[in-house]
């Protein structure tokens, strides 16, 4: 949900700034599928990676079968937000 608004938000500010948004979260989640344990724990098993070009996080954990993703938040939304969806 908070990557479909940051695409939204991105794209009327700008056409095709959206496109980009996503692509930037489409190669960072490839880079954290390639390397899961490339990024920092942040909390407890809690990874982040940053987006380049856009202030974006993505807070993931990582199991034996799967990645999932926690979060993309903005980095200026309070860091709580993520962590209660833990």
């Amino acid at each position: 949900m908070d990557a479909l608004a940051a695409y939204r938000w991105y794209e009327n500010q700008r056409p095709g700034l959206g496109r980009d948004f996503r692509e930037a979260l489409e190669q960072v989640i490839n880079s954290l599928r390639e390397k899961p344990k490339s990024y920092p724990v942040v909390l407890r098993e809690t990874r982040r990676v940053l987006l380049k070009r856009f202030p974006y996080m993505v807070f993931y954990r990582e199991y034996d079968d799967a990645i999932v993703i926690v979060a993309v938040m903005h980095g200026k939304r309070d860091p709580e937000t993520w962590r209660q969806r833990l």
